[in-house]
């Protein structure tokens, strides 16, 4: 099992990063204010506007440490990679199940299930854990709801129909995603999903979670010798990393969505965490970054029993293994690929 290796976050815009040696320096306004063994690190995640120097992007290339850039409210932008050392074979194998109809409609159906059953499990726990102060008939009903969609998408026969049962789930769940915010209330509310831009902190939040969690899944998907760009359930499209957002999906809602809640009613983020543009966009501020990717460094180290593997991991590893046994289905190893199903 690979190691989970600590990640450099680099919050604030005015941080500039380049290469001493075997060492990245952190510097503002020219001047040092930290340094870091780049041996240390398994990747490098950067979310502003000062850049880094092509000397240290080039070693972490060489030395297979990701380097990825974000804008300051956690869009991706670009990611710096070195050689692709996945299989040749592996890879010609992805591309002919993509290109073939029947073989994507199987892998994506997979990730599909495994989305709308973590849905539904979130619900489920949430009508377990907090029956007394929720309105537990509209849980019940969505959570009936969402087992009805489970079923339509193991008996979709095409994308566009998965598409739309995947669609028919998001509105069921998010429906009462508001009902699942249980502290400070008056700062967080939800009505619907919205992005590009965020307008308002939870949905601020969630972009930010699944943006991160995107980029765990690219590396991953790397890292196995897959090609992150060549997806199954998501179209094609340059620079769209469409796999990696195949894989984000069955691990929204028990990893970004469950953490997102857990920031909110634990009161681990609260409103001066957040600015709000001129246009009505919400982002989280420079503190505020500096504080959710701390606890999500934290959420990464936690401790749970892989449902297919049954082994205790690090919530971190989640992204690797998915990635993992779908290279194993891919390669012919597995008779199909096993969603992560949680409970």
């Amino acid at each position: 099992m690979r190691k989970l290796l600590n990640t450099l976050y680099i919050t604030s815009s005015e941080y500039y990063l380049s290469l001493d040696g075997e060492n990245v320096i952190i510097s503002q306004s020219k001047k040092e204010i930290g340094r870091l063994p780049l041996h240390n690190l398994e990747a490098i995640v950067t979310c502003g506007y000062a850049g880094a120097s092509p000397a240290l992007m080039e070693k972490c290339a060489a030395d297979n440490i990701s380097m990825t850039f974000l804008s300051t409210s956690g869009r991706f932008r670009a990611k710096v990679t070195g050689k692709a050392y996945g299989n040749i074979l592996l890879r010609r194998t992805q591309y002919r199940m993509a290109d073939n109809g029947g073989q994507a409609l199987e892998i994506a159906r997979n990730f599909m299930i495994g989305k709308i059953y973590n849905q539904r499990s979130v619900i489920n726990r949430a009508i377990r854990d907090y029956a007394e102060r929720l309105e537990t008939e509209r849980l019940i009903a969505v959570s009936e709801q969402l087992k009805e969609s489970l079923q339509k998408a193991r008996e979709a026969d095409t994308i566009e129909i998965l598409r739309g049962n995947e669609g028919e789930a998001a509105s069921h769940y998010f429906s009462q995603f508001d009902q699942l915010i249980l502290q400070q209330k008056e700062e967080f509310h939800f009505e619907t999903r919205n992005r590009r831009p965020p307008l308002d902190k939870v949905n601020a939040l969630l972009s930010f979670a699944y943006s991160l969690l995107t980029g765990m899944c690219a590396a991953a998907l790397e890292t196995v010798g897959l090609d992150p760009y060549a997806g199954f359930m998501h179209t094609d499209r340059p620079g769209r990393c469409s796999l990696a957002l195949d894989l984000v999906e069955e691990l929204r809602a028990p990893y970004a969505d469950r953490f997102v809640l857990s920031c909110i009613n634990k009161k681990m983020v609260d409103c001066s965490d957040f600015e709000e543009k001129e246009n009505g966009a919400v982002f989280l501020n420079e503190a505020g970054r500096k504080k959710f990717l701390s606890l999500w460094q934290s959420k990464k180290a936690e401790k749970l029993t892989h449902p297919f593997l049954q082994e205790n991991i690090e919530w971190g590893l989640v992204p690797y293994v998915q990635a993992l046994l779908l290279a194993r289905f891919v390669r012919g190893d597995l008779d199909g690929y096993p969603p992560f199903l949680w409970k």
